[in-house]
């Protein structure tokens, strides 16, 4: 049983979620699901012991519910930062493993919420840094070092180009260079994991931004060559404690 009384929310308050999930157990109340979506998530960074006391009753309501579906999978894109509830965490481990089992299986239905539950499913498996930044590929940007001389590089994974440059505040992005993809032969890991779950639903757009993001560029400033990815991921990957 959850003793409420000390599980406050974003803004430390202890008795609004509760009463907030016995209204969306009851019904599909839009205004119920905004608040409580504040309470749990602030500003889209930060989460509060309420977040994972309620991450049990959100993951009994995602088989039938997007926003619930969504809420827990944005619980748990942040469940690696400093919150100080890792033991609450760890005691909504069954949950967390339903909730994967859950997202597979709606995964597979095509949904329209792919991309949110994708994301969720990252997070469960720990891939925090892929699921706070991945996006459609239509507008994505990526910020890393280039490993060898250190320069500060823009990859680019969009409609209106797959590249690397130099991000100058003025010209906008000088220097491209075509991004290299990697062949699905090529991928392993996370890489090839992504990859092939999206390729199963049809997203092609998908696989083919995971082939570059999970490719390599070339340094516009000294011409060699890195995996995206592994760069990213250096600097990115939270430390699980």
């Amino acid at each position: 049983m959850v003793n409420w009384a000390q599980m406050y929310d974003c803004y430390f308050e202890t008795d609004r979620v509760p009463d907030l999930l016995e209204v969306v157990e009851s019904e599909d109340d839009a205004e119920a699901w905004k608040e409580l979506g504040y309470r749990l998530v602030l500003e889209h960074d930060l989460v509060a012991p309420a977040s994972f006391a309620a991450l049990p009753r959100l993951v009994r309501l995602a088989s039938g519910s997007e926003r619930a579906r969504r809420l827990a999978g944005e619980i748990l894109e942040r469940a690696a930062g400093q919150h100080d509830c890792d033991d609450l965490l760890a005691d909504c481990a069954d949950a967390i493993e339903e909730f994967r089992e859950l997202l597979d299986k709606h995964l597979r239905t095509k949904p329209t919420d792919r991309l949110a539950t994708f994301r969720a499913l990252l997070a469960v498996d720990e891939e925090y840094h892929w699921a706070a930044v991945l996006g459609d590929f239509t507008d994505d940007f990526y910020g890393v070092a280039c490993p060898h001389c250190r320069v500060e590089v823009t990859i680019a994974i969009g409609d209106y180009g797959r590249y690397t440059a130099i991000r100058d505040w003025n010209l906008g992005d000088t220097d491209r260079r075509d991004l290299r993809p990697a062949s699905p032969q090529e991928l392993s890991g996370t890489g090839r994991w992504m990859y092939e779950t999206v390729i199963r639903i049809g997203e092609d757009l998908l696989a083919n931004g995971i082939s570059h993001l999970f490719g390599k560029a070339e340094c516009p400033r000294c011409a060699s060559v890195f995996t995206i990815a592994d760069e990213y991921a250096a600097f990115n990957r939270p430390v699980l404690r």
